[in-house]
């Protein structure tokens, strides 16, 4: 039998209810030269037997624990078959046609490391989504942001962003890269647990001289927000805590010593913002992601020494965002990337 060329792998854990609404769109819209992979983080609420029952064509990969999302994921690109690999979270509703564009431009420039595809809400169609949109951009002090959706902006899809374009970051929902590539760069850094592990990677992407594209081709439905929920404490603090973690290791020097001392300073305001507020978990959870970072600093500085024998780049990547998008959404009120 032929071997795939690209493995289409989906990580789950306890979300049955997210397999019966998104699966079926998947098998029908996925080419044959495609094989897809369940990876199972030890769920209980019977996916096994549904995959099993229900999607025969589909490859079942049940591991013994919850290994979480980069682990999990990395784990099962081991196992992939295909010469490239999609990561795709287990809440996509997928279009018809939409893996071929993708496929055309992985296999155009050996340049291009990952792809992400149009991100719109499955909740609102006709709007971006809030964790990819039209491709993932960085600023100047390590805060993420997409075209179509800025902070909890988010853009009515109007064509404004239908042309393919260099990003910074592809989206972990729909995230396409070479697999000896992925896994060569250790795929997504497991300390991380959950997310900016994406951001990560396309990072040590670019600091090795590949590009990031987005795909504007090829549309996908993501619901998003199913694994940690808005304002978690978890959420939150994985997000501060991975975000200093990620800016370390992949700085230059001088930046370093620049840049994030900057970014602190704007975390504590961010803190200080939330117990005016009264949303004393998110207090809660900046301090303790700061702690924790602080406590993380000598296995960091480890890795950013690996790190630095494995770039080729030592300036800022090209499609790093020159300014601050605090100020500008914040203090200048430009809510849309589209107006930047």
């Amino acid at each position: 039998m032929k071997e795939p060329e690209i493995s289409i792998i989906i990580l789950t854990w306890n979300a049955l209810h997210h397999l019966k609404r998104f699966l079926p769109s998947l098998e029908k819209h996925t080419p044959a030269y495609a094989e897809i992979i369940i990876a199972d983080n030890a769920s209980t609420d019977g996916t096994a037997r549904y995959v099993r029952d229900t999607y025969p064509r589909f490859r079942h990969l049940l591991f013994d624990e919850n290994y979480g999302y980069c682990k999990g994921n990395n784990l099962a690109a081991g196992k992939a078959l295909g010469k490239y690999i999609l990561i795709l979270n287990n809440d996509v509703d997928v279009s018809e046609g939409w893996l071929d564009p993708i496929m055309n431009l992985l296999r155009s420039d050996e340049q291009i490391a990952v792809v992400q595809p149009k991100l719109r809400s499955a909740d609102q169609p006709d709007h971006f989504e809030y964790g990819g949109a039209a491709g993932g951009m960085l600023d100047t002090f390590g805060y993420p942001f997409c075209r179509g959706r800025v902070f909890d902006t988010l853009e009515k899809d109007t064509d404004q962003y239908d042309a393919e374009a260099d990003i910074f970051w592809a989206s972990g929902a729909a995230f396409a890269v070479e697999r000896q590539l992925f896994l060569s760069y250790g795929g997504f850094e497991e300390q991380f647990e959950f997310h900016m592990e994406e951001i990560d990677l396309c990072w040590r992407f670019l600091n090795s001289g590949y590009t990031i594209r987005y795909c504007p081709d090829s549309v996908v439905y993501h619901l998003g927000g199913g694994s940690l929920p808005t304002g978690s404490y978890r959420k939150v603090y994985f997000n501060y805590r991975n975000n200093l973690a990620m800016m370390y290791r992949n700085l230059t020097g001088l930046a370093l010593l620049t840049r994030l001392p900057v970014r602190i300073v704007l975390d504590y305001v961010s803190a200080l913002r939330s117990l005016l507020l009264g949303e004393f978990t998110v207090f809660r959870a900046i301090f303790h992601a700061h702690f924790s970072f602080i406590g993380w600093l000598p296995d960091l500085r480890r890795q950013r020494k690996k790190l630095k024998q494995q770039r080729t780049v030592f300036t800022d990547p090209p499609v790093l965002w020159k300014g601050s998008v605090v100020w500008k959404y914040f203090v200048q009120g430009k809510k849309n990337y589209s107006k930047f």
